[in-house]
């Protein structure tokens, strides 16, 4: 039976925030936090790409600049999907290991 990653994440924050008693609260990196700034950060060069190609299409704006931005922006995308599969897999792993 697979889980989808959500309920993953949601079972582990469940656990994690019982098992260190706020680790935000004291300025402690989470597994949630980082992951939702990368994720932020992918976001935030994928809207940097499509602005710099709505400026070129409108005739302004540099195509080097814009090729550069896109190919951040796939870069960026590729590694998330890359880690994201590697996450499923380890999640996988553990939940086949006997007790």
């Amino acid at each position: 039976m697979a889980l989808p990653a959500i309920t993953a994440l949601a079972a582990y924050r469940a656990v994690d925030s019982g098992a260190q008693g706020g680790a935000e609260a004291t300025g402690g990196g989470d597994f949630a936090g980082a992951l939702s700034r990368a994720v932020s950060s992918v976001i935030d060069t994928a809207r940097t790409a499509e602005h710099g190609a709505m400026k070129a299409i409108s005739g302004g704006g540099n195509i080097t600049d814009v090729v550069t931005a896109v190919a951040k922006a796939e870069l960026a995308l590729q590694t998330t999907v890359a880690v994201r599969d590697r996450v499923v897999q380890a999640y996988q792993d553990i939940m086949r290991m006997p007790i």
